[in-house]
């Protein structure tokens, strides 16, 4: 599209996604813009498959980067790495706690975990609020990350930490983003969809739960 009125038009971008992560990538246009920073300041949780390949280590942690070496990794098993996951969790969950800075003996405290409210309302470093293996298949396996304040090439690092831990090496195969805050691959547009009615359409279809999540979280 293009012409006279549209060159006055903003696009604005939310979390990015670095050239080797796919999936969910949210765009303000327009006053959206303003509503991008709302959002942001929401601190809500974005949701991630990872693959993961046991056996190697490369220099960038993925799959495509310059191999470092190669390991075995037969002794692996699904429970030792789900053991590795709760651990991971569980720490994770105290630097929630240490970040959100809210009294947990408190009545707002309770009410706050109930409603999945507690976040850091502020600058973190990453914090993974839930991590569980969907798929295991040696050397193959795929995890669901959900996280705040992250970075793709902080996954493909959990995934070579996680391989370390189990005395073997590993490698990102995949980060994909299939939730940032409240939009779904659902509403997402393939790029077999970017035009003017598409794109007026997912506007329409997101304001409602971009309204109720604003006033839910910054009131």
């Amino acid at each position: 599209v293009q012409g006279p009125r549209f060159r006055q038009l903003k696009i604005g971008a939310g979390h990015r996604l670095d050239v080797k992560a796919s999936g969910v990538f949210v765009l303000g246009i327009g006053h959206g813009n303003k509503l991008l920073t709302d959002l942001y300041n929401c601190h809500l949780t974005k949701v991630y498959t990872v693959g993961g390949l046991f056996g190697k280590a490369t220099d960038d942690f993925s799959d495509t980067g310059k191999l470092v070496e190669k390991t075995t990794f037969d002794h692996i098993t699904r429970e030792k790495l789900e053991r590795i996951l709760a651990v991971i969790q569980g720490t994770n969950h105290k630097a929630l706690l240490m970040h959100s800075n809210i009294d947990m003996k408190t009545q707002e405290a309770y009410e706050l975990a109930v409603k999945g409210l507690i976040r850091p309302m502020g600058k973190s470093p990453p914090i993974i609020t839930a991590i569980r293996c969907l798929q295991f298949a040696l050397p193959e396996f795929q995890l669901e990350i959900h996280c705040l304040h992250e970075t793709q090439q902080y996954l493909r690092k959990i995934v070579h930490e996680i391989g370390l831990e189990l005395k073997s090496s590993a490698v990102c195969t995949q980060v994909r983003r299939i939730r940032d805050g409240v939009f779904t691959l659902d509403d997402a547009l393939l790029r077999t969809q970017w035009n003017l009615q598409s794109i007026q359409n997912a506007i329409w279809d997101c304001q409602l739960k971009v309204k109720t999540e604003l006033e839910k979280t910054l009131g």
